[in-house]
């Protein structure tokens, strides 16, 4: 037989992440590869989880979501960012946000559509833009003195009569950059100019470092109309494994995400959802520390894999550290990150692999400090192996 899979799909195959995080349990190794936290979310929300089916909410909630959770998202975005969504129709429950980013372009691509994104991306862009069989049109972020960044001209020049919507990644996972205002105002301004949508993951929004703000698109003027705005339970309250996300928009965009959104997975787990919307009201304090915690993580992190002798630059959030490994005799990531059990029992995840243009990012490394200190500090002394 030959392969059955879509020809559009076949270029995917199993994701970095399965493939490293297999290969730390095959080897013992430190997974500082895969972006998932080693420690649980707030005590109460987790008991409220439990609360949740003890008390039968086992079975299928609304297909939007159930209404205490919605009312929870749309009160936390007027306290945080004054911006007004309402729980009915504005507000739509996902089983995480990539089902949010995959139901989103499903829903608001033709096929032969472009949607742009910055590069490197996290890998689940490209697959979702293949399944709606649109394409992928990327403008790269490149290091400016310690900072990925992009070029506004390289955006305009990615820009054509079939582009349909831009995929804005704040925090940026795999960098961890935040745009600035004035970069996200730049591409407001190429929204409004061309009548595009933008599609925004924010999963990272509370994890944020050195006092760098974190603006959402959708405050921009002119832009909560034309914007989906994506977040997560997952990284806001190291709960990653409850899937459990939401977008904010415009009644017509939340409409025809649903209308896609229904059919995939119908509606997300209903515990999940009430524990959640009990975090969003009472532990807020807790993602606080949270955020000021993997701050002096990432300290901690950084300055071994400085003494270790790569080039780091510093994240101003989420959970991840790139590295240039170039100053330890290696040019290549992805050769490395496979070796990299054997020479250290460390493994990480090889930048390239979220570039279109591999060549522009095949010299850097990500590491994550998501991690408990003692997993950190055995981690970095193994990885002084290479510098040896």
């Amino acid at each position: 037989m030959t392969d059955p899979l879509v020809s559009r799909m076949r270029a995917f195959g199993t994701t970095i992440f399965a493939e490293m995080s297999a290969l730390a349990v095959q080897t013992g190794s430190i997974n500082l590869g895969q972006g998932f936290p080693d420690t649980d979310g707030p005590a109460a929300m987790l008991d409220r989880a439990v609360q949740a089916i003890g008390a039968g909410a086992n079975q299928y909630p609304p297909g939007p979501g159930v209404l205490e959770l919605r009312q929870a998202v749309s009160e936390h975005r007027a306290a945080r960012y004054g911006l007004a969504y309402d729980p009915v129709g504005e507000v739509l429950v996902t089983v995480g946000a990539t089902e949010a980013v995959a139901a989103s372009v499903l829903a608001l691509c033709e096929p032969g559509d472009e949607v742009i994104a910055f590069e490197p991306y996290y890998d689940s862009y490209a697959a979702s833009i293949a399944m709606a069989q649109a394409r992928l049109v990327t403008v790269t972020l490149t290091p400016v003195e310690g900072r990925f960044t992009f070029d506004p001209d390289e955006l305009r020049a990615a820009v054509t009569p079939r582009t349909r919507a831009i995929l804005v990644n704040s925090p940026h996972n795999p960098t961890g950059t935040i745009f600035t205002r004035a970069e996200l105002t730049a591409i407001a301004e190429f929204c409004q100019e061309h009548d595009l949508i933008a599609i925004t993951d924010e999963v990272y929004e509370h994890l944020t470092f050195d006092g760098v703000e974190h603006v959402p698109m959708a405050t921009l003027p002119g832009m909560r109309e034309r914007t989906v705005m994506i977040s997560s339970a997952g990284k806001t309250f190291s709960v990653t494994g409850w899937k459990t996300g939401w977008i904010c928009a415009p009644p017509a965009l939340v409409t025809a995400v649903q209308t896609v959104k229904q059919f995939l997975t119908f509606t997300a787990a209903a515990p999940w959802q009430l524990a959640v919307a009990y975090g969003l009201r009472h532990e807020m304090d807790w993602v606080d520390a949270l955020g000021a915690g993997l701050q002096d993580k990432r300290d901690r992190l950084m300055e071994g894999l400085s003494a270790a002798g790569f080039t780091v630059l510093r994240p101003a959030g989420t959970y991840f550290v790139q590295t240039d490994i170039r100053p330890l005799g290696f040019s290549d990531g992805l050769e490395l990150t496979r070796r990299l059990p054997e020479l250290a029992g460390v493994v990480a995840i090889p930048t390239q692999v979220f570039y279109d243009h591999q060549d522009r990012g095949r010299h850097f490394v990500r590491f994550a400090f998501c991690k408990k200190d003692e997993v950190i500090d055995e981690a970095v002394a193994r990885l002084k192996r290479l510098s040896a």
